[in-house]
Parts: C-alpha cells; sequence; structure tokens
C-alpha cells in the first residue's frame, strides 16, 4: 500500500467581531505608515461602481435612502422608455415648451414586430407609428381631415361640457334664491298675521274682512305658517265673538231700508258667521292629518270652551266628543277638561250643550259597543243635577192644577155676576198678560224653569241610558261561553249609577238590582251569573255590591229588596281577595257600606262575617288586616251575643238554645254556623309585627259580654286601610328620618290604637327579626328535606334496578 497522504487544513478563519469592538493600536498604525505600498491599492480602487449596487450607502438615513432608490427606479424606467420611443415628425405634432425654456417633441412607441400567423390589421390606436413610414398624398389628406374632425369634435364637446357647468350652478343659484325666498315670505307672512289680528282686536268692526286674509294665509303649505294661522285665529274669535246668538236676516228685512249703523252692523255679523264656519271647516277637515291633529282638536276644545252660546255649537261638540277616547292622552285630557268645563258651567248655554254632548257620547258609546276609553264616562260625574228634579214637577202639575180650578171657580162667578161686556174684558187683560209674560221670558237672561227642567230631565235619561247600556253588555258578553272581552267601562258605570242613585225612576228599579244582582254573582238559581260572575274581577263584582247598597240606601221608602244574596256574595269574596291584583280601597268601602252602617244584622250573618274577617285578616297584609279588625269590632260591639266567640268554652260560649256545627267551608253565611266557633286567630294577631295591628287584637280579645255597647272612638275600615297602606308608610318612614329633633311625628292611628315607642323599637329590633329569621329557617329547612327527600328516593329506585340486575345476570348463568 502507498503512503498516506498528509492532509493539510486551511488556518482557522478569526472570531467575527462588531466593529465597534474593534480597537487599533499605536503599533497597528506604525505598522501602516511604514508599510505604505502594501495599502497603494485601495486608493485606485473605483468607489462609486462599488457602492452602486450595494443595498446600504454610507452617510444616508433610512428615509433618504428610500428617496434614493426611488428616484433611481425613476432613472431607469426614463431611460428605457427612451430606447423604445422614437419622436414624432415635427410638422405633424407641436413642441411644448418647458418653464427653463427647452423644447419636447411627441413620442410614439417604436412599431414591434408581430408574430407569425396573426393577422397584418393596422390598428386604429396605432396611427402615430404609421407616420413614421411615409405617405402617399392621399392618406395624408385622408389623416389630415380626420384630424381636423376630432379637433372639431373636441372642441363642440368642451363647449358642451362648458354650458352644462354654467347651467349646474345656475340652478344652484335659483335654489338658494328660492331658499332665501322661501324664508322671507314666511317672515313676511308671521309679521302679516300679526299685523292682521293687532288690526282685529283694536277695531273689530271696521276691520272684520281682515279674517279673510288670515284665512287664506291658513291655507299656506308651510306647516309652521298654517299652525301660527290657526292659533291667531283663535285668539281672535276667542276676544271678537259677541255674548250672544247671531241670526241673519231674512230676505224682507234685506229690502228694508236701515240706517248706516245698522247696515254696519250685519256686515260684521255676517262676515264673523261665515269666516267662523270656514274655520271650524277648517279645523274639521285637519283633524285627519296627524301633523296638524293635535292643533285642530285643541283649538276646537278652546272654541267650546270659550262660546258655547254660540252658532254652530253643534260641530264644536260632535267634534270633540268623536275625540273623547283618542289613544292620544293629551287629545283625551284636552276633550275631557273641554266637556268637565261645559258640564258644570251652564249658566253660559242654559243646559243645552249638556244635553247635545250626553246623547253624542251616548250614541259613541252603542256604535263602539262600549269598547271606549275609561274617561269617556268618567266625564260625566262633573254633571250637576237639581236634587228636587222629580219632586218639583209633581208640585208644578199641582199647582197648575189648582189655578186650574181657580180659574173655573172665577169663571163660573163671573157667569153669575157679571155681564158679558167684563166677561170680554177679562180675556182681553188675560190675553195681554201672556203675551206680556212671553216677552218677558224671551228678553230676560234669566232661564225658564219648566225648560231647565225639561233639559235636565232629558240628560238625566240620557246618561242613565248609557249605564244600563254598558250593565246589559257585560252581563251578556260575560254569560257566552269562551267569552274574553274586556268591560273598560264597567267600573265608571257603576260609579255613575251609584253617585246619581237617588234620581233613577222607581220603574227602572228592580231591573237595576237584577242587574247588580246577576253581575256580582248573587242569582242563586242563574247559571249565567255564575258564568258572568266568574269572567269578573273581584273588585267589578264588590263594586257591584257597594252601587246596589247605595241605591237601596237612597231609596229605603220606595223599595222593599232582600240584600241576602249580595251578603252571600261579599262572604265569598273576602277569601277571593288578593292584594297584588285586587284593589282594598274598594273591598274596604265595601265593608263600610254592607257592615259598618248604621243596620242590624242577623245573629249567624254577623258570627260568620267575625270569623271570615278574623280568618281573612291572618293572610293579608297590615292594611287589610287593619280594615277587617275595625269591622270584626264594629260588628261585635253591635251584636252583644256574638261576643259569646271570645269565650274559650266548646260550643262557642255560653248561648242560649241549639247550635249548629261550624262549616268553615259553607258559601252562605246563614248556615255556616260560626256561632259554634272560637275566635282564636285574635290570639294569633296579638302577636302581629305591626304595633296598631297587635293593639286592637288584644283590645278586641279583652272584651266581653257583659259590656256594654260603648260607642269606641275608632277610624272606618276606609281609613283604617288608607292609614297602613303601603305608599302612606314609606312617606311616613320618609318623614321621621328627615327629622333630626328628638321630637316625634304624632301618628294618624287613633289613640285607641296607640303604643309605646320603645316597644315598637323594641320589636323592630329584636322581635320581628327574630321571627323572620325563624321563618326563613324553616322554609330552608323544608326545602333541603325535599332535596335529600328526592335523593334518597332516587338512590333506592336504582339500588332495587341493581338488584334486579343482579337477579337477572344469577338466572342467565344458571341456565347456562
Amino acid at each position: 500500500m502507498g503512503k498516506k497522504q498528509k492532509v493539510v487544513l486551511p488556518p482557522e478563519l478569526p472570531p467575527d467581531v462588531p466593529l465597534e469592538d474593534v480597537q487599533v493600536s499605536d503599533e497597528d498604525v506604525q505598522f501602516v505608515a511604514a508599510n505604505e505600498a502594501y495599502a497603494g491599492f485601495l486608493s485606485n480602487m473605483d468607489t462609486r461602481n462599488i457602492t452602486k449596487h450595494v443595498t446600504r450607502v454610507a452617510d444616508l438615513k433610512e428615509d433618504a435612502l428610500e428617496a434614493y432608490y426611488a428616484s433611481r427606479r425613476r432613472r431607469k424606467s426614463s431611460e428605457n422608455e427612451k430606447e423604445n420611443m422614437i419622436e414624432v415628425a415635427h410638422k405633424d405634432a407641436l413642441p411644448v415648451k418647458t418653464p427653463d425654456g427647452q423644447l419636447y417633441y411627441k413620442t410614439t412607441p417604436k412599431l414591434q414586430p408581430k408574430p407569425e400567423g396573426e393577422n397584418d390589421k393596422a390598428n386604429e390606436d396605432d396611427w402615430t407609428v404609421k407616420s413614421v413610414v411615409k405617405l402617399t398624398k392621399a392618406e395624408k389628406r385622408a389623416k389630415n381631415k380626420k384630424a381636423r374632425k376630432e379637433a372639431k369634435k373636441q372642441v363642440k364637446d368642451g363647449a358642451e361640457v362648458e354650458q352644462d357647468l354654467q347651467t349646474s350652478q345656475a340652478d344652484v343659484l335659483d335654489e338658494v334664491k328660492k331658499d332665501l325666498s322661501a324664508e322671507e315670505i314666511i317672515e313676511k307672512k308671521k309679521y302679516k298675521l300679526a299685523e292682521l289680528g293687532t288690526t282685529l282686536l283694536a277695531d273689530p268692526e271696521r276691520n272684520i274682512k281682515s279674517l279673510r286674509e288670515m284665512l287664506d294665509i291658513s291655507k299656506d303649505g308651510n306647516q309652521e305658517v298654517v299652525t301660527l294661522a290657526l292659533k291667531s285665529l283663535l285668539a281672535v274669535f276667542r276676544d271678537i265673538i259677541p255674548g250672544y246668538r247671531i241670526r241673519l236676516p231674512t230676505e224682507k228685512e234685506m229690502e228694508m231700508k236701515v240706517s248706516k249703523i245698522i247696515k254696519k252692523m250685519r256686515l260684521f255679523e255676517s262676515t264673523l258667521l261665515s269666516s267662523y264656519k270656514s274655520y271650524i271647516q277648517k279645523l274639521t277637515a285637519l283633524e285627519d292629518q296627524s301633523v296638524y291633529k293635535r292643533v285642530a282638536v285643541r283649538c276646537l276644545c278652546t272654541l267650546l270652551e270659550a262660546a258655547p252660546h254660540f252658532n254652530f255649537r253643534q260641530d264644536l261638540v260632535a267634534a270633540v266628543v268623536r275625540n273623547l277616547s283618542s289613544q292620544d292622552d293629551v287629545l283625551r285630557k284636552s276633550c275631557c277638561a273641554a266637556l268637565k268645563y261645559i258640564f258644570t258651567n251652564e249658566a253660559k248655554h242654559g243646559g243645552e250643550a249638556t244635553l247635545e254632548a250626553v246623547q253624542l257620547i251616548a250614541n259613541l258609546v252603542k256604535s263602539h259597543n262600549c269598547q271606549l276609553h275609561p274617561d269617556s264616562i268618567e266625564v260625566l260625574m262633573s254633571l250637576v243635577f237639581d236634587e228636587d228634579l222629580g219632586k218639583s214637577e209633581k208640585a208644578d202639575q199641582d199647582k197648575r192644577g189648582k189655578k186650574f180650578k181657580k180659574g173655573k171657580n172665577n169663571e163660573e162667578k163671573n157667569k153669575l155676576t157679571n155681564n158679558e161686556r167684563k166677561r170680554s174684558r177679562q180675556e182681553s187683560v188675560s190675553k195681554t198678560r201672556e203675551e206680556v209674560e212671553v216677552d218677558f221670558r224671551s228678553a230676560s237672561l234669566g232661564k225658564d224653569a219648566a225648560e231647565s227642567r225639561r233639559i235636565q230631565s232629558d240628560t238625566l235619561s240620557a246618561v242613565f241610558q248609557i249605564f244600563f247600556r254598558v250593565l246589559r253588555h257585560t252581563l251578556q258578553s260575560s254569560s257566552l261561553q269562551g267569552a274574553s272581552e274586556s268591560h273598560p267601562l264597567l267600573a265608571p258605570s257603576l260609579k255613575g249609577i251609584g253617585k246619581f242613585s237617588h234620581l233613577i225612576d222607581l220603574d227602572f228599579m228592580a231591573d237595576l238590582m237584577n242587574y247588580l244582582g246577576k253581575l256580582a254573582g248573587g242569582g242563586v238559581n242563574s247559571s249565567d251569573s255564575e258564568n258572568s260572575a266568574k269572567r269578573l274581577t273581584v273588585t267589578e263584582r264588590l263594586q257591584c255590591c257597594i252601587v246596589a247598597f247605595k241605591v237601596m240606601k237612597s231609596n229605603l221608602d220606595a223599595l222593599n229588596i232582600d240584600l241576602r244574596d249580595f251578603y252571600v256574595d261579599l262572604y265569598n269574596l273576602i277569601l277571593d281577595y288578593r292584594p297584588g291584583r285586587d284593589q282594598g280601597e274598594v273591598l274596604a268601602e265595601a265593608l263600610k257600606i254592607m257592615l259598618c252602617d248604621e243596620r242590624q244584622h242577623d245573629m249567624q250573618r254577623a258570627a260568620a262575617f267575625i270569623k271570615r274577617l278574623a280568618t281573612f285578616s291572618l293572610c293579608f297584609g297590615s292594611a287589610e288586616s287593619m280594615a277587617a279588625l275595625v269591622t270584626l269590632r264594629h260588628l261585635l260591639q253591635k251584636n252583644l251575643k256574638c261576643r259569646n266567640l271570645l269565650e274559650n268554652d266548646i260550643g262557642g260560649g255560653s248561648v242560649s238554645g241549639a247550635i249548629a256545627k261550624y262549616q268553615p267551608y259553607a258559601s252562605d253565611p246563614h248556615i255556616s254556623g260560626a256561632l259554634a266557633s272560637v275566635l282564636w286567630e285574635l290570639n294569633l294577631l296579638a302577636k302581629h309585627y305591626h304595633p296598631a295591628v297587635s293593639t286592637i287584637s288584644l283590645n278586641i280579645s279583652t272584651m266581653s259580654a257583659a259590656d256594654n255597647p260603648v260607642s269606641y272612638s275608632m277610624l272606618s275600615p276606609q281609613q283604617a286601610f288608607a292609614e297602613l297602606s303601603l305608599e302612606q308608610e314609606l312617606s311616613k318612614g320618609t318623614n321621621n328620618s328627615s327629622i333630626s329633633s328628638g321630637k316625634k311625628k304624632k301618628s294618624g292611628i287613633p289613640a285607641t290604637f296607640q303604643v309605646n315607642t320603645d316597644m315598637v323599637d323594641e320589636i323592630d329590633e329584636s322581635e320581628v327579626r327574630k321571627k323572620l329569621s325563624e321563618h326563613f329557617v324553616v322554609l330552608r329547612d323544608i326545602s333541603e328535606n325535599e332535596k335529600l327527600r328526592a335523593e334518597l328516593e332516587f338512590t333506592s329506585w336504582s339500588l332495587q334496578l341493581y338488584d334486579q340486575y343482579k337477579k337477572h345476570k344469577k338466572r342467565k348463568s344458571k341456565a347456562t
């Protein structure tokens, strides 16, 4: 084998050291200075060509370097373009002169050779390339002709563009001028309205023709101008309308010769009446437009309040009643306020406007099938009738009968004593007296008693027609199966019947009580009444009971109706009451009217209500409990034998005679046997969290059968409910917290229900907290027990399934 060759490795490169870390020593400097010949090649290097392609250039920042590369790229592209472009012949195109004085001629790209197989068609865009080639005379003429046509076309297009620009600028200027002129016109119309209104108010008779100009301005298309014109006309009409009704002269009266003053007055009245009619027609037409509806309706309401005696009152009343049940709260309130003003100020129109409005409301209720807003009936509560409306008619008839008898007797005497001449003289005197009386009535400002009585009777009949229609519709709609229609007018109708019950004719009283009994659920033998009562709310059924007792109380002398069914309804409705759903004020009113008024109750009925009210007091809040306990105390004071319920003996104390067994679930208080029970609820109510409830409970429980029926100073159920309602308790709490002094405010609770403040603080801090904590602990334990019981049932069920599975598996193994 040959000898192995020795491999010589190159020397290792020095490590890379950054330039910042390189340090030049003095020895290096001396060596370079001594051997300059070795470094002479550096002076002959072409640094420009070397730095031409480098990525970085010394002494240049990043922004400057980017600008440098961009300029170099543009320079290269321009050089390439110059190489590929050739100048156009000087005779074919004009040169361009730069600001420095240099001339530049147009260039065109060189003609590139086409590949084989392509057609040698000449492109229209390359006509400049062909100019390099020598053309014939015919081709030159055709080219020059084509160039001239294109130049003319360019000139024409430029002219059209300039013309379009000029027209667009003119249109913009016209629009701006129109806007400015429209604003000026609007301002001028505003000033014109102010001027016309001022002149009219200064001298209406002389400037009455200005009304037509104002009406013409109100026909403008601008919303602001129309609104301002309507309001200005309203202010003018309110001031210039006279206090009488205008009657235009007839044709015969126009033919008669009259003075200048009468002519001027006739012109004023006719112009005013025609303008007023046009204004009302304008307002009624604007009702259909949503933009002007509020302004139009409010102007109509204001006109009705200002001039109910004037012409075209029927149109105003019809428009106001038409918007009485509007969904817009502003319009509805304006219409209600206008009608209330008409009802309470009958001296301005003599009651005729009231009669018209009530009859229109009756037609509105009929046409809408009793589905209107409750305010349309609430407005009738402001009506005022004479208390002796029915009695005065009978008195007038008696007076007329007496006068007729006296006149008859006088005539007989005259026949016997006087001759025919005296008789004729008396007849002439009586005729003249009658004529004088008629003229005096027509000229006098006072109302005729008979006419006003007739208007009030017609108004009252229209009002009760509305109320009875609502009751009949409610009864019919509630008796239908599956009917879920609401009754928005029932509550205000019942309220109105209760208010005007003393004016109801006795012929309709039986039907009214029948309707109320069915609506309240009092018809025992009628299945329809029970169905209707189920579809009505507890509050509405309680209101029916209240109205029945009000009617009975106001007509006590003329009616002989048994109210037992209404007591049965109240007895059942007490437990159907729910605080969040029903109105506590209505329940308190029912307890006051039916149980607390001066009325002697049957012992069985009184005992049943005492027991039911004690049970009710345990279930609901402090306000309801207080109203019920006040009623309970009143019943115990009125019925001495019922105080045996306070005894602890079996059988309800020492009541003599046979006692029926107590039936707590009975629906009739007369057969409940409450005398056999004991008021054990008072013992729990004595520990009530509210001090007033606990105090009155202790006060009732200390009452005995031997005590005399002393008339204690106490509140009514309504006052007790109001005193302890949630809203008043919160307001009292905020007022007491704002007082910094040690003086405490007196409560509205009477002295019999007052307790020590130390006791209240003690209950609030310790007793109430303890009771609530125990209550929540019990609830939490119940919920936890329910969870544990469910888990236990689930675990036991799973274990049973597992046992069944094991048994099934064993059977399979044995079988195999």
